[in-house]
Formats: structure tokens, C-alpha cells, sequence
């Protein structure tokens, strides 16, 4: 069982790691924005599993309680910069709608 909790957590955390490295190699915003959802996830689920360590008594919490807080930083900057992306996607569409608008002066 601890074998493959532990397993689980190195999953989860090695892969959150190699989401972040294709956020950095991302082609556009709409790659970025997705790429970054897989990077939260994973991050997430590494939480989860530190979560379960301790409170199942498998490792203790001044082992468990410092990589709980790094990976819960990691998930708000990671939501964050998901934020700021999608509402910059939102922005650049509202601007190409009103670029491609007939303009009222040529009525």
C-alpha cells in the first residue's frame, strides 16, 4: 500500500513537471491555456496524494506538510497564470470582433 501511494505521488508530481515544460513550449495562448489546466491537475492530484500520506499515518506531517505547501503554491500561481491568459484570450477576441464590425460612419 505505501509502495503504491508513494508510487502514485511521483506520478503525479513528475508529471506536473513535464506539463510545465510544454506550458513553456506552448505554440499559442489557446496551447498555453490548456497545457497549463494539465499542469493544475497534476499538481493537484501530487496535494492529494501528500494528503492521503498523512492522514493515513504513512508519513508524517513535518515531512508531508512542506511539499503540501509547495505544491499548493504552485497551484495558485499555475490558476493564476491561467486566469490572466484567458482573460487576455478574451480581451484579443472582443477586439478582433470589433475590428471585423461594419463601422456605423459607413451607413
Amino acid at each position: 500500500m505505501t509502495q503504491h501511494l508513494a508510487s502514485q505521488l511521483a506520478d503525479a508530481a513528475t508529471s506536473t513537471a513535464a506539463h510545465y515544460r510544454a506550458v513553456c513550449r506552448a505554440k499559442s495562448r489557446a496551447d498555453f491555456i490548456n497545457k497549463l489546466s494539465g499542469a493544475v491537475e497534476e499538481v493537484d492530484e501530487s496535494a492529494l496524494w501528500l494528503e492521503i500520506l498523512e492522514e493515513a499515518q504513512i508519513c508524517a506531517g513535518t515531512r508531508t506538510k512542506p511539499l503540501w505547501k509547495e505544491a499548493d503554491e504552485l497551484t495558485r500561481i499555475f490558476v493564476r497564470s491561467r486566469e490572466t491568459a484567458r482573460a487576455k484570450q478574451k480581451r484579443e477576441r472582443e477586439r478582433k470582433a470589433r475590428e471585423n464590425r461594419p463601422s456605423a460612419r459607413g451607413r
